[in-house]
């Protein structure tokens, strides 16, 4: 699976009004807590990797889970694609010792609000992140590393409807803004 995924700064009030306008659905408002991890064996930042537990509630229901990711390096120069793998997880606290006990250590914590629509088969995400800004990612999945630029290009083709600029995109990682910060 591969996840191409475009962000770019901007005011989300704006752009939820857009979404509006143009008959986006409106999916779910969660708050998301993402613990990054540092491996023992190499550097993520040197290799363009990443792992992380997520802890996520939904502000509507308030329920909660827990999902491991591992995101390999970018894959291209225009957009932040890369491959993906994810998995529930019963209990994060556990997760979180088990990999600690592996030798992973936690780099830091990203915590964001966020606002998701659909929108021609795009998933749109309004990001409120804790001590980086507000951001808009546009991102769909493809199976085939083939559908990448033309997933990409309909991610850019969204953005320019909701007003913002393809050009603008930010490929650092909200765990890179925030340790930038």
């Amino acid at each position: 699976m591969y996840e191409v995924e475009v962000k770019v700064p901007a005011d989300l009030e704006a752009v939820r009004t857009r979404l509006e306008g143009l008959g986006a659905d409106r999916e779910r408002a969660i708050v998301q807590e993402d613990t990054y991890y540092d491996a023992p064996h190499r550097s993520f930042v040197e290799t363009d990797e990443a792992l992380r537990i997520r802890r996520e509630s939904s502000r509507e229901s308030g329920a909660d889970k827990t999902r491991i990711t591992y995101k390999g390096p970018l894959l291209d120069d225009e957009s932040k694609s890369r491959e993906e793998f994810e998995t529930a997880v019963g209990d994060g606290g556990t997760m979180d010792a088990i990999l600690t006990n592996l030798g992973f250590d936690p780099a830091a914590t990203v915590r964001k609000e966020r606002e998701r629509f659909a929108l021609e088969g795009y998933t749109i995400t309004l990001d409120a992140v804790d001590d980086v800004g507000e951001y808009v990612e546009v991102e769909i999945d493809v199976e085939d590393e083939a559908d990448l630029e033309t997933a990409r290009e309909g991610a850019y083709d969204v953005l320019e409807q909701l007003g913002l600029e393809p050009d603008d995109q930010l490929r650092t990682s909200y765990l890179g803004l925030l340790l930038e910060s």
